[in-house]
């Protein structure tokens, strides 16, 4: 049982270091004085001050986090909605349908996903003239579309675990849906809505692929022109980059555990 114990503790290990090592590695690099990045030329932070220096970096940085923003909240919305439609409605016509497309963007390649979104903005642009140019909009309609359904998996999964006797004391005290809704539902799935909404907001300031398809000229994102630059040869400033996103991000996750640890301790 010991010898159990240590193997698995063993891989435990060596799975953190392996997911771990590198990004600490992208943190000391990122104060690395070389131009060449895998060089150790002594420490600086120089790579910043090129950074917040270089304007299409920061353009980029600034389209994402806007998207993100924007696609993460109304991703929410209507994903919760539909969370809702699926454990709250019972058994209505369409149900089946509606099953398959909130679960298809979760299994579609992002290419053919992309490639489906080009084809209909592009026939929308020849019949109704709208959008009229691919960009910011496209773009966040784009993480919207299949960023909702992340957040209707994970509402829909809490939804499903929780104690429905609590929504029926609420009408038995007078209390009318939308009251109880707002009292009782909305404060128990929050810390769910909340992880959707990191989620949606990871995956949209992730995305390349199906941004490379629906955008257009001057709406680069981050990934995009990381990606850019990735072919021409990574330069020591997005070690900086990289690391000031990962700061963002950990500041983020550890915000939204603080909050949901609060909803747990007032909810027990």
């Amino acid at each position: 049982m010991k010898r159990q114990s240590t193997a698995l503790l063993s891989m435990l290990c060596f799975g953190f270091a392996f997911l771990y090592i590198p990004i600490f590695l992208l943190i000391a690099y990122s104060f690395n004085d070389s131009r060449l990045i895998s060089v150790w030329g002594g420490f600086s932070t120089r790579w910043y001050s090129a950074l917040f220096a270089n304007e299409q970096i920061i353009d980029a940085a600034l389209l994402s986090l806007q998207v993100a923003v924007v696609s993460a909240t109304v991703a929410t919305i209507f994903g919760t909605l539909a969370g809702l439609a699926l454990t709250r409605m019972g058994k209505f016509r369409g149900r089946l349908f509606f099953t398959g497309i909130v679960a298809a963007p979760l299994v579609m390649p992002e290419v053919i996903t992309g490639l489906s979104l080009l084809l209909l903005f592009v026939s929308l642009q020849e019949l109704i003239g709208w959008p009229a140019t691919r960009g910011v909009t496209t773009i966040t309609i784009a993480h919207i579309t299949f960023s909702m359904a992340y957040v209707t998996v994970i509402v829909q999964s809490r939804m499903l675990s929780m104690d429905r006797s609590l929504e029926e004391a609420g009408m038995d005290l007078g209390g009318r849906p939308f009251q109880v809704f707002l009292d009782i539902t909305l404060p128990i799935i929050s810390p769910a809505m909340i992880s959707g909404w990191l989620l949606a907001f990871t995956i949209s300031l992730d995305d390349l692929v199906i941004a490379s398809f629906v955008s257009g000229a001057g709406s680069n994102t981050l990934p995009m022109v990381i990606f850019s630059k990735v072919k021409l040869g990574v330069t020591p400033d997005i070690n900086a980059l990289a690391t000031l996103i990962i700061l963002a991000v950990s500041i983020g996750v550890a915000v939204a555990g603080w909050i949901m640890l609060r909803q747990n301790r007032s909810l027990s």
